[in-house]
């Protein structure tokens, strides 16, 4: 084909969403709602899942090491946790640093009035015990990480958020599963709309089309207007779209930092930066959008104009 038949049919498609107005705002209203909502589900499960992740790295695992451990036994026990995998990082609590924090906690109970309840327990006295603090990696894999702590050399016992971590992976798995199937849902909606637009569009023209077959026009010059038509209808929805969903998800971030302390200054910390979104963001909508917009509309032109 020539690129003057190609701008024709271009243009061709172009004109179409002005002849057929009130069809080419209807479809690209639906798109764009689905579209935005779409992002919505896709940003919400992923800073979700980056939410659960954030809440399990603050859940620690204590490894409690026995309390006769000597230097060598501790050297060992860290040795042993190095090996092990599934283990994000670890830090190393003293039986000294232990009593050193028990009696900051209990000072600050009732006013300081159990200040001095721990005193003469340093040195030999001391009851508690020598810890390394571990941050899992994986939650799904918590289980099988404690098990394996558990039987490691100069180990007494180990102490884990087994049932809060079972609870964030739960979380994690429904919110992906309920996001990503509402995105298959609303592509499915939205090429159902695309494909009746254009298929109004090619039973307006029917008359039009039979008389240009007749005269030798071939099936790719036929359907050219009609994809450009649809893709046209994806690239604006996903325009918009995308001018919608960024408002919006700068404004979460922007009311969540103006938060100074409780859970949702913790939210802020997990919350994907703008930055790292928008690229991601104006890709998937744009190539959602034009993969929509031109499949629908192929679809269309394949079952109804049988040419």
């Amino acid at each position: 084909m020539r690129g003057s038949g190609f701008r024709y049919l271009t243009r061709q498609g172009l004109s179409n969403l002005r002849r057929n107005k009130l069809m080419s705002f209807a479809s690209i209203g639906v798109l764009t709602a689905c579209l935005v909502i779409t992002g919505i589900a896709a940003l919400l499960s992923i800073n979700v899942s980056n939410f659960v992740d954030y809440l399990g790295a603050q859940n620690k695992v204590i490894v409690y090491l026995n309390l006769d451990a000597d230097q060598a036994t501790l050297d060992e026990a860290a040795e042993a946790i190095k090996s092990v995998d599934n283990i994000l990082e670890y830090t190393f609590v003293s039986k000294e640093d232990a009593l050193e924090e028990t009696k900051g906690w209990i000072a600050e109970y009732d006013n300081g009035a159990y200040a001095n309840a721990l005193d003469g327990y340093e040195g030999e006295n001391n009851p508690l015990y020598a810890s390394y603090r571990v941050t899992i990696d994986d939650l799904t894999q918590m289980e099988q990480t404690v098990q394996e702590l558990s039987q490691l050399p100069g180990v007494d016992f180990v102490d884990s958020p087994s049932e809060l971590a079972g609870a964030l992976v739960s979380l994690k798995n429904t919110v992906n599963i309920a996001g990503w199937g509402l995105v298959a849902v609303l592509a499915v909606v939205s090429l159902v709309v695309i494909s009746n637009t254009i298929r109004l569009t090619v039973f307006a023209r029917r008359k039009e089309i039979n008389i240009m077959k007749f005269v030798g026009a071939t099936n790719g010059f036929i359907r050219l207007p009609f994809l450009v038509e649809g893709t046209a209808i994806g690239v604006i929805s996903a325009v918009l779209s995308f001018g919608l969903v960024s408002g919006a998800y700068l404004a979460v971030i922007e009311a969540v930092s103006a938060q100074g302390d409780g859970w949702l200054s913790n939210l802020y910390f997990s919350l994907l930066s703008y930055r790292a979104v928008w690229p991601w963001l104006g890709g998937g909508f744009l190539i959602s959008g034009v993969l929509i917009g031109g499949f629908g509309s192929a679809m269309s032109v394949r079952k109804h104009l049988k040419v």
